[in-house]
């Protein structure tokens, strides 16, 4: 019934003992569980204090759902520098806080989101610091999120779970003209790109960043060889130190700064989540009637990334529908890995050598249901309104938002649409609902 102490346990409790293990998306189709100490932890925060100090972390939302690596330092950078966390639902709730809630200190967030969200016009709020992080960030989202909250400091942080959150950071008070760097090393941390000989490059020369230091989570759980396959012995660091490599190009300015050069896999980032398209591909192959998958990243018609699905079904007599192998890959995978189509083809497109034409494949077609007709002319009005948010030629009132390709950014854009042209007075959680 109380707190248990080092003689209540089989083993007295050490600072390499795992303090969470978080789950990231799998090549395999299965994801893989980075066991994080708390070593791993309290290196971070002790950064977080440093970097931020207890006024920016006075008053911090905390807007990250608990799969995302980043409500680690939402939740705990402030309550360990004694400042007060606000819980929302999730980032979207921005455009339904009160206009006259207490001012955050600092807010951070998935540069698209954020975006997005003060696009629509929906930021309702000011805060002195921003944080971007979790995908790679463009000189317009910077300068559309700053101009939306008034920040007099944002900044562009960059790491992957394997290494406890964010292992560089760049921030800038004055005017952002080209697109942000990653910055430097945080505390205790240190970076290097190398080539494939594992040899650091010239200043300049794009190679795979690699990240060493106290930030080095444990590894996967449970997965010994895909652990030493990504956690490597650090040529450059002492003896048994190891370094994580990220499967991230980069490559070093002239003033010391890291600047991201993309991914050197087919791993992509869905409104800031990583998602390994294999996962989603392994999840609609398990499906008896698919016979072949695959699943790629499209930029939709709100400028973001949207998984699409294109399957070519086994012989048979029971053919499954689109929407049911939807359906189907719901009922395993994470909301944000659920792609927004799924293409039936009668196969899948190859090039000359034999090898997948991922350029051939077509881009998916959203069709309405031919349902009733709107019974009023204000549901008319609304129907239109999500047919030219979701860019079709009409939408009926029996349709679903997200069948039609929709997600949770194209709603931000859909209730301010709604609230600008017909008065009406909705949250984004009304349209989930």
């Amino acid at each position: 019934t109380a707190n248990p102490q080092d003689h209540d346990r089989i083993r007295p409790s050490h600072p390499l003992n795992a303090a969470y293990t978080i789950y990231t998306s799998g090549t395999t189709g299965t994801p893989k569980g980075v066991v994080v100490t708390h070593t791993n932890v309290t290196n971070l925060m002790a950064w977080a204090a440093e970097y931020f100090g207890p006024r920016r972390l006075a008053h911090v939302l905390f807007t990250t759902p608990l799969h995302f690596d980043v409500s680690v330092f939402e939740l705990f950078a402030p309550l360990l520098c004694g400042g007060t966390v606000e819980v929302l639902d999730d980032l979207l709730a921005l455009a339904d806080r009160p206009a006259d809630a207490p001012s955050p200190t600092l807010v951070s967030g998935v540069p698209s989101a954020l975006s997005y969200l003060a696009a629509q016009g929906s930021l309702g709020l000011r805060a002195d610091t921003v944080v971007l992080a979790g995908e790679e960030l463009s000189a317009p989202a910077a300068r559309a999120v700053r101009d939306a909250v008034g920040a007099g400091t944002l900044h562009n942080l960059y790491g992957p779970t394997e290494a406890t959150v964010y292992a560089t950071g760049w921030a800038t008070a004055g005017p952002v003209e080209s697109a942000p760097p990653i910055g430097e090393p945080v505390r205790g941390t240190r970076c290097y790109v190398l080539d494939a000989g594992l040899r650091p490059v010239p200043i300049g020369v794009t190679g795979e960043l690699y990240l060493a230091g106290a930030g080095v989570t444990r590894g996967y759980l449970a997965q010994p060889g895909l652990t030493a396959e990504r956690f490597l012995p650090d040529p450059f660091g002492p003896p048994g130190s190891r370094m994580y490599r990220t499967g991230d190009l980069a490559r070093l300015t002239g003033d010391g700064k890291l600047a991201y050069r993309g991914r050197g896999d087919d791993q992509v980032k869905v409104r800031g989540f990583r998602v390994e398209p294999g996962e989603a591909e392994a999840a609609l192959l398990a499906h008896g009637a698919v016979a072949h998958a695959v699943v790629v990243a499209r930029t939709d018609h709100g400028g973001t990334n949207a998984l699409v699905a294109y399957a070519v079904l086994a012989a048979g007599d029971s053919a499954p529908t689109e929407p049911e192998l939807r359906a189907h890959l719901a009922e395993t995978l994470p909301a944000y890995m659920v792609p927004a189509a799924v293409v039936i083809l009668d196969r899948l497109p190859l090039s000359p050598n034999g090898k997948l034409d991922r350029a051939a494949l077509p881009e998916p077609r959203f069709s309405p249901r031919a349902g009733r007709p709107a019974p009023s002319p204000q549901e008319e009005l609304l129907c239109a309104l999500f047919a030219a948010v979701l860019d079709l030629p009409g939408v009926g009132v029996d349709d679903d938002f997200f069948e039609l390709g929709g997600h949770s950014l194209l709603a931000t854009r859909l209730v301010s649409r709604v609230r600008s042209v017909m008065g009406l007075e909705v949250s984004v959680r009304d349209l989930f609902e």
